[in-house]
């Protein structure tokens, strides 16, 4: 289903953040909250990590929720920032296990020269960002821990606010995250058997410069498996767009809400995907990874 309802929600909302990346509520949470809404199924897409499938599976089982295992991946192509949503693939594939923990390194040390930065004019420490992290070393730190910080100084009175000051990426004391490729994360992603989907690439909110038509051609000849088309920060005019290229290159259509509890205004359901969707990217997954799935 590709609609926006919450009231009760139906399909299966496939992009949701926990605190294993830069959401406010565990796996069984999550789990808890799409089984409440009457989702058919969810995803974990936690970013640039899978440290938190284990819980999530778990919480599945005992409740009878269907379960897509997947990680969000920031990448770079050109100019352009490309968030990634990787389903069903090995976790322990070592050239997926070897991005990830470059990565997840790489934004550790961004996040503590920003944090650096920002210390000079805001009262706010390293130790202060650590102390909004839920889960240790496990937990993919980044911007959000250090908004969550500038809350609980008083500087700002919710992440969103902070993440149009502070935090936002025109702010002075902004970095990028490095990154990999798409080209990279995508061979990475095939080579473990995984199915690949660009998270929300009209979204001219984020980003100054999108996607081309032809950056998107070039992936899907490269294996790429589908689109987010159904999110809410593709405006309109991009979904139609989206919608085109899905067509022309044989591209999977995804919905997802970009859920973070309390760590963003979107709300679980607010966007899905089909079943027939989610069963043909099981179809797709060549990788070893266990399904907590219900056809």
């Amino acid at each position: 289903m590709t609609h926006e309802d919450t009231a009760k929600a139906s399909g299966w909302d496939l992009h949701c953040h926990t605190v294993f990346s830069d959401g406010t509520v565990t796996p069984r949470g999550m789990v808890e909250q799409a089984q409440q809404l009457g989702l058919e199924g969810l995803a974990i897409t936690d970013h640039d990590t899978n440290a938190g499938w284990d819980q999530a599976r778990q919480a599945a089982k005992d409740l009878g929720m269907p379960l897509l295992p997947g990680t969000e991946i920031t990448a770079q192509d050109g100019r352009v920032s490309v968030h990634m949503l990787a389903y069903l693939y090995d976790s322990e594939d070592p050239v997926i296990a070897g991005l990830f923990a470059k990565t997840r390194d790489a934004r550790l040390t961004r996040t503590r020269t920003m944090v650096e930065r920002i210390s000079r004019d805001y009262p706010i420490t390293w130790q202060e960002v650590l102390d909004q992290v839920k889960e240790g070393s496990k937990t993919t730190v980044g911007r959000p821990h250090i908004a969550d910080a500038l809350v609980k100084a008083g500087v700002y009175s919710d992440r969103s606010q902070a993440f149009a000051g502070v935090c936002s990426s025109s702010s002075p004391y902004y970095l990028p995250t490095p990154s990999p490729t798409t080209h990279q994360v995508l061979a990475a992603v095939n080579h473990a058997g995984g199915v690949l989907v660009i998270a929300h690439p009209g979204a001219v909110s984020r980003n100054p410069v999108l996607l081309s038509d032809q950056q998107i051609a070039a992936l899907a000849k490269e294996g790429l498996g589908g689109l987010e088309v159904w999110h809410r920060d593709n405006p309109p005019e991009q979904r139609r767009r989206l919608l085109a290229l899905a067509q022309r290159w044989g591209l999977l259509v995804t919905g997802g809400s970009d859920w973070h509890g309390q760590g963003k205004p979107n709300r679980m359901g607010e966007n899905c995907t089909s079943d027939q969707v989610v069963a043909q990217i099981v179809d797709r997954a060549r990788g070893s990874c266990p399904v907590a799935w219900k056809g």
